[in-house]
């Protein structure tokens, strides 16, 4: 499984689509994913103050969008989809409740 992190205005507004666009596949190409180990640090880096958050739980066996693996600025590798997420590919969409 892999992880996508969206807030719940961004995913309502998509609700009825087949397939859910992050903004970041119009300005950088791909969607951001992480594996589970990296939710947390992802959480902490860029969502500290972010609220109404979602956690999307994407199987990747489903994705149509080619996924790669890049080395991302904390040199990680991150899983990268240059393409929507299609909506039968999300398993689980989990709220995130802050601490």
């Amino acid at each position: 499984m892999i992880y996508h992190i969206t807030n719940r205005a961004d995913w309502q507004r998509q609700a009825t689509a087949a397939t859910y666009i992050a903004e970041s596949l119009h300005t950088e190409d791909f969607i951001h994913l992480s594996e589970e180990h990296q939710v947390e640090g992802v959480l902490d880096r860029y969502y500290q103050n972010a609220p109404d958050l979602l956690l999307l739980h994407v199987d990747p066996r489903k994705l149509t969008a080619e996924l790669k693996y890049e080395l991302a600025t904390n040199n990680e590798l991150f899983p990268h989809l240059y393409g929507p997420i299609d909506k039968a590919a999300i398993v689980e969409v989990e709220e995130l409740k802050k601490d």
